[in-house]
C-alpha cells in the first residue's frame, strides 16, 4: 500500500540570492555507526530505535522555531530505518517516514557505511534496495549515499550511486590503521567536486583534507564533534580557505559544511549542555542551539540534514566546481580477504542470483504467485548484502574477532540459503512448464542465464545407464556427451550448442549408443606435460604449474614466462612434484588433477573443452593458513597494459598522468579490485590474456606496493587470502577455515576487447542450468526451445533480469550495461512483448518513460553506462 507523503524530502536552505548573510555554515548531527565494532548487533539494533525516537521527539519540540534552528538528524544508513520498521508499530514508522519527508531526519541509500572495493557491482545495488522500496511506498527520495572512514574509494561507485538515484555524498576519513601517506590525506586534490564515473554520471562529493590528522575535525568522519571549533575553522582557517574555492577563483565558496558528531560513541545520554571533551556523546540537543547562538550579521549557521547543504551549494556553485574520475584503490576493503572463503561464498551467491532471477522471471510469467512467499527472505538477503562489507573489517574494536567472524558467517548463510533455494525451485518449476514427450522418454533442458547465444558444456544430474546417446531436439541431431564424476555426484555432461539468450534447449536421452560421438576433446602426454585441444596448447610442469600457453591462432608465442620463480597458477615457489592424473575424459572435455604440495596444500583441476580456447582452473586450498597467499600468473608480454572490472567500471591500471584511472596522489596502489575479470595485453595491442575470476576480490599488479603502482611487470597476483596489513587488522587465520575454492579461467586473445573479456568471464562463471522435463500435459512452454529476450548490440550486456520487487504484475526489471568505451544504442526484444516501458533507478524507482516502439525497447548508452528499465507485459497463461 502506498502511503505517499508528498512533501519536499529536505529542509529548505536560504536562497542564494536572499538578503541574508553571505556566509552560510551547515552543521549536521549524526551518530556514526561502527556496527559490530563498538557493540554487538543486538545492542546497535536497540540503539537505532532509541536514538531515532529521541530525535523525532526533538524535531517535534523545535518544529515552530525558524528553519535554520530546528533539530535535524542524519542516520548514516537505511539499516536504521529497517530496524525501526521491525521494532515499532506501523503508525510509528509512518511518523518516521514523515520526518524523512519533511527533512527533520535524513538517511542515505546505503544500508550502513561500507568498504566498497571488495564488492561486486550487483551487491552494491542490492544493498540499497530497501531504500528503493521505501521510496516507492512513501513517495520520498533518498538523494545521498556515503562511504567514509576508510581512506580509499573506487571510481565506478559514482556511477552505481548516481544510477541508483544518489545526488550527493560526503566522506571523512579515519587517518588511522592506514598505509596511506598522511600528507596526501591532508592535501586533497579538491575539497568539493563532482565525483564522476566513466559514464559521465556524477555525485556532488564533499571530501575535505583532514586537519592535522584529527578525525574529530574537518576532513574526519566526525567533522562537527566540536561544532563551535568547526564553525571557527570553516570561517577562518587560511589553508582551508585557500583550497575551498573554484579553480582560479579569488575567494572561497560561501556555502560550507561540517558533518558528523557521534564518532565511535554509542548510547550514553547526557544533559543539554555540550561537553567538548566528552568522548562518548552521541545524543545532543545543542546543534540547533549553537546554530542560533553563532549566527551573526555576517554569518548564518544552520542545523543541517546534509541534503540542505548540498542543495544550496549545487544551486550556487554546481557549474563552477571541478570533476574527478579516478580510483583511490583499496585499504580496509582488503580485510574481507582475511575471511576469504566466507567472502567468496557471498560473491558466488551474487553471481548465482543472475541465473536464479532469470529462471524466476520466466516462471513468474506463467505462475504469477511463484515468488509470493519469498519476500521476507529476499528482503533480508538483500539487506545482508548491504551489511556484509560494513566498514569495520579491521575487527580491532571492543567486539571480539570471533564474534565479528561469526556475524559475517551468519550473513553469508542467509544470502546463500535464499539464492540457492530460489535457484533450485525456479529450475525445477521451469522443467515443469516445458512440454514433455508422449512416450515418456527422459528429457532435460539446458538454460542459458546470459543475454547472448552461446555454446558451452552443461552438466545434468544423472544416475542412468552409460550406454546412451543424447539428442538435441532443436537441431535434430546427436551431440557429444560423457559421464563425469564430481565428488559423489554423477553427471551427464553435454556440449550444448547455440543456447538462446535467457532461454533453453531441450535434450532427449536415448537408450542406444550406436550414434555416440567418440574421441576426446583434448590430449595429455604425461611424459612431456603437454595438454592441448584444437585451440590451445599447455605444458604442465611437474609441480603442477602451467609453464606454457600457446594460442594456436598465434602459435609463435608462448604467453607464459617465469617471474620471481613463479609461472601460471602458482600458489608458492615450492617445486615439489605434484601428483598429476587425468580424472575425466571424453568428447566434451578433459580434466587433469594436480595434487600439489607446498604450503598450504592445494589441488588444481585443469579442464580443456571441445572447440574452445577457455582453460578452466579449479583450485582448492585444503588446509588452513594465516599468512598472505596469492595465485600468481606471470606472462611473456612486453609493456603490459592491464584492465580490470572494478566496482561499476572497467578501469586501466595506470596512474591518471599515464593515461590510466589511478589518482596521481591520494591512492593506495598495491591491490586493485578484481571482479569478473582482469585482462593483460602487450603494448602492441596484438596479443594478451583474459583472466576470469569467480571467487577472489583483489589483484596486485607485478610488484606493486601501497605507494608505487608497478606497470612494467607482466604479472598478476590474485589475493587468495590473508591479513595484508598485519595480524592486528582483520580476522586471524581465516577464522579456522580449511577449504578454499578459488576458480579462474584463461583465454588468449589478440587485441584487448572489454566486451569480449566480460562475455568470456560471464560464461565461465555462469554455466548453463539444467533441469528435468517433468512432462506436464498442461505445460505452457515450447517442447524444444524458448528465449525470453534478445539484444542487438554485442557490447551492451544484460546485467540482470528479474521480476519487479513488488511482483511480476509491476513488470520485468532489466538492467543493461554498455561495457565498451563507445556510445552504444541497442534494441531489446522481449517475449512476451512489453506494452509499456519506463527507465528506473537501479533500485527500481521509476524515472521517466523509455523508448518503446512496436513492442521493442530502444536505449542509448554513454560509454560504460548502466541503465535499468521496467517492462510491463501481458503475462502468458
Amino acid at each position: 500500500m502506498s502511503l505517499s507523503l508528498a512533501t519536499t524530502n529536505a529542509a529548505q536552505p536560504p536562497s542564494a540570492e536572499s538578503s541574508g548573510p553571505p556566509l552560510r555554515i551547515y552543521l549536521a548531527n549524526d551518530d556514526h555507526t561502527d556496527y559490530m565494532w563498538t557493540a554487538d548487533a543486538e545492542t546497535y539494533d536497540r540503539v537505532f530505535v532509541e536514538m531515532l525516537d529521541y530525535y523525532l521527539d526533538l524535531a517535534d519540540d523545535t518544529k515552530d522555531r525558524p528553519g535554520p534552528y530546528r533539530s535535524r538528524f542524519n542516520a548514516d544508513g537505511s539499516f536504521w530505518l529497517w530496524n525501526y520498521e521491525r521494532q515499532k508499530s506501523p503508525e510509528d514508522f509512518h511518523r518516521l517516514m514523515a520526518a524523512i519527508a519533511d527533512g527533520s531526519i535524513s538517511a542515505p541509500l546505503n544500508a550502513l557505511v561500507s568498504c566498497y572495493g571488495g564488492q561486486p557491482a550487483e551487491a552494491v545495488l542490492r544493498g540499497m534496495y530497501y531504500a528503493g522500496r521505501l521510496e516507492r511506498a512513501y513517495g520520498v527520495r533518498f538523494p545521498q549515499a556515503v562511504a567514509m572512514e576508510n581512506q580509499t574509494q573506487p571510481l565506478g561507485l559514482a556511477s552505481l550511486w548516481a544510477g541508483a538515484g544518489a545526488r550527493y555524498s560526503w566522506k571523512g576519513v579515519c587517518a588511522c590503521a592506514s598505509r596511506m601517506p598522511q600528507p596526501p590525506l591532508s592535501r586533497r586534490e579538491h575539497e568539493i567536486y563532482w565525483y564522476t564515473g566513466l559514464d559521465g554520471q556524477r555525485v556532488l562529493m564533499k571530501w575535505h583534507s583532514i586537519a592535522a590528522g584529527n578525525n574529530k575535525s574537518i576532513g574526519g568522519y566526525a567533522e562537527a564533534f566540536d561544532p563551535v571549533k568547526s564553525i571557527e575553522f570553516l570561517e577562518s582557517n587560511p589553508e582551508f580557505l585557500r583550497r575551498y574555492r573554484a579553480p582560479g577563483a579569488d575567494r572561497p565558496y560561501s556555502v560550507r559544511g561540517a558533518f558528523g558528531f557521534g564518532w565511535d560513541a554509542l548510547d550514553r545520554k547526557t544533559g543539554q549542555v555540550y561537553k567538548a571533551n566528552e568522548k562518548d556523546y552521541p545524543y545532543t540537543e545543542h546543534f540547533h542551539v549553537i546554530a542560533e547562538e553563532h549566527t551573526t550579521a555576517d554569518r548564518q549557521v544552520i542545523a543541517s540534514n546534509q541534503e540542505d547543504f548540498f542543495a544550496d551549494f549545487e544551486s550556487r556553485y554546481g557549474s563552477q566546481i571541478p570533476s574527478e574520475s579516478v580510483t583511490h584503490g583499496n585499504e580496509w576493503d582488503l580485510y574481507s580477504a582475511s575471511q576469504a572463503e566466507t567472502s567468496a561464498r557471498v560473491r558466488r551467491s551474487v553471481e548465482k542470483l543472475r541465473a536464479a532471477e532469470a529462471l524466476a522471471t520466466t516462471v513468474s510469467l506463467r505462475q504469477p504467485d511463484f515468488l509470493a512467499d519469498r519476500t521476507a527472505a529476499r528482503d533480508e538477503a538483500f539487506m545482508d548484502l548491504g551489511l556484509y562489507w560494513e566498514h569495520d573489517w579491521t575487527a580491532d574494536g571492543p567486539v571480539s574477532r570471533s564474534a565479528r567472524a561469526a556475524w559475517q558467517e551468519a550473513l553469508a548463510d542467509r544470502i546463500e540459503t535464499y539464492v540457492d533455494t530460489l535457484h533450485a525451485d525456479a529450475s525445477t518449476a521451469l522443467g515443469g512448464l516445458v512440454a514433455g514427450t508422449p512416450d515418456g522418454s527422459p528429457r532435460f533442458l539446458a538454460f542459458n542465464p546470459l543475454g547472448w547465444t552461446r555454446t558451452d558444456s552443461a552438466d545434468f544430474a544423472y544416475d542412468g545407464p552409460a550406454e546412451i546417446t543424447v539428442h538435441d531436439l532443436t537441431a535434430n541431431t546427436t551431440i557429444p556427451h560423457q559421464i563425469v564424476t564430481n565428488g559423489d555426484a554423477r553427471q551427464l555432461r553435454i556440449l550444448a550448442t547455440d543456447l538462446p539468450p535467457f532461454g533453453y534447449k531441450v535434450y532427449e536421452i536415448r537408450p542406444d549408443s550406436r550414434d555416440h560421438i567418440p574421441g576426446d576433446a583434448a590430449t595429455f602426454d604425461a611424459a612431456s606435460g603437454s595438454f592441448e585441444n584444437d585451440r590451445v596448447a599447455l605444458v604442465i610442469a611437474p609441480d603442477g604449474s602451467i609453464v606454457s600457453l600457446i594460442d594456436k591462432t598465434r602459435p609463435e608465442h608462448n604467453l607464459v614466462t617465469e617471474i620471481d620463480g613463479l609461472a601460471l597458477n602458482d600458489l608458492s615457489t615450492d617445486t615439489t612434484p605434484a601428483q598429476i592424473s587425468v580424472i575425466d575424459r571424453g568428447p566434451v572435455s578433459v580434466t587433469l588433477e594436480c595434487v600439489r604440495g607446498g604450503k598450504p596444500v592445494h589441488t588444481t583441476r585443469i579442464t580443456l573443452h571441445r572447440n574452445s580456447e577457455r582453460v578452466d582452473l579449479h583450485n582448492e586450498i585444503t588446509e588452513n593458513f594465516g599468512e598472505t597467499q596469492h595465485w600468481t600468473f606471470s606472462f611473456n608480454l612486453t609493456d603490459p597494459d592491464i584492465h580490470t572490472e572494478e566496482v561499476g567500471a572497467i578501469i586501466r591500471l595506470k596512474r591518471q598522468a599515464d593515461g590510466g584511472h589511478y589518482a596521481d596522489r591520494n591512492a593506495r596502489t598495491d591491490y586493485a579490485t578484481l571482479n569478473h575479470f582482469v585482462d593483460i595485453s602487450d603494448g602492441t595491442g596484438t596479443r594478451g590474456v583474459t583472466l576470469s575470476n569467480a571467487d577472489c576480490a583483489f589483484v596486485r599488479p607485478g610488484r606493486s606496493t601501497p605507494e608505487e603502482l608497478d606497470t612494467a611487470t607482466a604479472q598478476l597476483n590474485v589475493l587468495a587470502g590473508g591479513q595484508v596489513d598485519g595480524p592486528t587488522l582483520g580476522i586471524q587465520d581465516q577464522n579456522g577455515e580449511t577449504r578454499f575454492l578459488q576458480r579462474f579461467a584463461l583465454r588468449p586473445h589478440g587485441g584487448y576487447d572489454p566486451a569480449g573479456a566480460m562475455r568470456f568471464a560471464l560464461e565461465h562463471q555462469n554455466l548453463p542450468v539444467t533441469a528435468s522435463i517433468i512432462g506436464n500435459p498442461e505445460a505452457h512452454l515450447p517442447a524444444t526451445t524458448h528465449s525470453l529476450l534478445t539484444l542487438d548490440h554485442p557490447g551492451v550486456l544484460v546485467w540482470a533480469v528479474k521480476p519487479a520487487e513488488e511482483g511480476i504484475a509491476d513488470g520485468i526489471i532489466v538492467r543493461l550495461w554498455n561495457v565498451t568505451s563507445e556510445i552504444a544504442e541497442t534494441t531489446l526484444t522481449l517475449d512476451p512483448a512489453p506494452t509499456s516501458a519506463r527507465r528506473t533507478t537501479h533500485v527500481e524507482t521509476n524515472v521517466d518513460p523509455a523508448d518503446l516502439t512496436d513492442g521493442k525497447l530502444t536505449a542509448r548508452f554513454a560509454p560504460q553506462e548502466m541503465q535499468t528499465f521496467r517492462l510491463i507485459t501481458q503475462r502468458t497463461p
